[in-house]
């Protein structure tokens, strides 16, 4: 704000900066996938099958999840989809905010994306599919040209392939991308 002298009214005319035009956004989430947890892992796709963004979110205790399902989907007003694995107390939260909010809910276990996106090799022990899980979800960033992560919590890498997953299910991607296969 700067003040302008004028004559005509010897008086000071207040000039407002102009509004600054807003923050350019990327496409808004079409898919959320949650990997149930009080720590949750969470990850947002697009209609088009790219991963948007994911994190690692701390509910702490069962109550503060049951309050903190609602904002967050509150964020999002675009889903159109939601993708648990699961299941139990931690899921009820979701799945009441997803009937409320009319969002189309699939409840998936551990096995069902493993079953489809890792070899019978690598989930042989959940922590040798927790790490090839972690390795693909860092080639499913790179491909989705999503932020790089500083680090990437276990619970995130899974939230990544389920929602991959659930693309993959819905048809929203037909096959896995060329970039992701394994030889």
């Amino acid at each position: 704000m700067t003040l302008q002298w004028n004559d005509d009214s010897d008086d000071y005319t207040i000039l407002r900066a102009p509004e600054p035009s807003p923050a350019p956004r990327g496409p808004d989430p079409a898919l959320l996938a949650v990997d149930l947890g009080l720590r949750t892992g969470l990850a947002a796709y697009s209609r088009e099958g790219r991963l948007l963004w994911y994190r690692s979110h701390n509910f702490g205790s069962l109550e503060r999840l049951r309050r903190g399902v609602s904002g967050l989907l509150h964020q999002h007003s675009t889903l159109q989809q939601l993708v648990l694995e699961g299941g139990g107390t931690l899921a009820v939260p979701w799945e009441r905010e997803a009937e409320r909010r009319q969002i189309a809910l699939l409840s998936i276990q551990a096995h069902t994306w493993r079953n489809v996106l890792l070899y019978d090799r690598e989930q042989r022990k959940g922590k040798q599919a927790k790490n090839h899980a972690d390795t693909l979800a860092r080639r499913i960033i790179d491909w989705s040209q999503a932020p790089k992560p500083t680090s990437l919590r276990h619970d995130a890498a899974e939230a990544i392939m389920i929602g991959l997953w659930g693309v993959l299910e819905l048809g929203w991607l037909s096959e896995l991308p060329r970039e992701l296969r394994r030889t």
